[in-house]
C-alpha cells in the first residue's frame, strides 16, 4: 500500500514535527515526513529537523494571510508531491484553499472549542486553563478550515489537572499526550483515504479529485 506524503509546518522547536518522524519510522503511520517548512533558518526546529535527517525549506517571513506567502508554501509542498499537510506548532494562519481542503491537520494543546482561537498557542493555552480552574485539560486534533481551531474534530486525549501544578507542568503532561494523539489521528484519516482510494467513495472531508499521486 502506497505511504502517505506529509508535509509539516513548524513554527519552534520541532518536536511534534520528529515525532511524527518517529511514528512513521516505527510504522505507526504508513506515512513519510516529505518536508518540513519553516519561515525561519534559526528556529530550533530547523536544526533539529535537519540532523535528523528530514528535509527542510524556508519561506522567509510575509504577511501570513497574503497569496504570494501562501503560493510559496503550495508550491513547496506540490514540489514534494504532499498528500497530507499537517500543522505542527505553526503560529501562522494556513491557507486551505480548495487545494488542502480536508487535507490539512492541525494539533491544539487545548480542548477545543474552549481555549482556542487566535493568539491560543503554547503556554497561554495552558495558563488559560488553569486559570479557568477546569477540571481536566489535554489535546485536539482538527481539520484546519479557514478560521483558527474551528474545524472538524478528529481525535481529542484528556488528562486530569493536577492540583498545584504549573502551566509548565501541565504543557508537559499535555504534549505526551500529543505524541500519542497526532499518528493516531493521521492514521484515522489515512484508513478513511485508502478505502475510499478502494472504490468505496471519498469519505466526507477527504478530496480525492485533488490529492497529490
Amino acid at each position: 500500500m502506497k505511504r502517505a506524503r506529509l508535509g509539516v509546518l513548524i513554527s519552534g522547536s520541532g518536536r511534534t514535527a520528529l515525532n511524527l518522524a518517529n511514528a512513521c519510522e516505527s510504522g505507526s503511520i504508513l506515512a513519510e515526513v516529505a518536508l518540513v517548512v519553516a519561515h525561519r533558518e534559526e528556529l530550533e526546529g530547523v536544526t533539529r529537523c535537519r540532523d535528523a535527517g528530514l528535509r527542510v525549506a524556508i519561506i522567509p517571513p510575509a504577511a501570513p494571510l497574503s497569496d504570494a506567502f501562501a503560493d510559496r508554501i503550495d508550491a513547496v509542498f506540490l514540489a514534494a508531491q504532499v498528500d497530507l499537510v499537517c500543522l505542527a506548532g505553526y503560529l501562522r494562519k494556513f491557507r486551505v484553499g480548495n487545494l488542502w481542503c480536508g487535507r490539512a491537520l492541525n494539533i491544539h494543546p487545548g480542548l477545543l472549542p474552549d481555549f482556542g482561537g487566535h493568539g491560543m498557542y503554547g503556554e497561554r493555552v495552558h495558563r488559560a486553563v488553569l486559570a479557568a480552574g477546569v477540571t481536566e485539560s489535554g489535546c485536539t486534533i482538527h481539520e484546519v478550515d479557514e478560521e483558527y481551531d474551528r474545524g472538524p474534530v478528529i481525535l481529542e486525549k484528556r488528562c486530569a489537572i493536577t492540583p498545584g501544578e504549573s502551566a509548565t507542568q501541565l504543557a508537559e503532561r499535555v504534549f505526551a499526550l500529543e505524541c500519542l494523539a497526532y499518528p493516531e489521528a493521521i492514521a484515522m484519516v489515512l484508513a478513511r483515504r485508502d478505502r475510499g482510494w478502494q472504490g468505496q467513495g471519498a469519505p466526507l472531508g477527504w478530496k480525492i479529485a485533488g490529492a497529490v499521486q
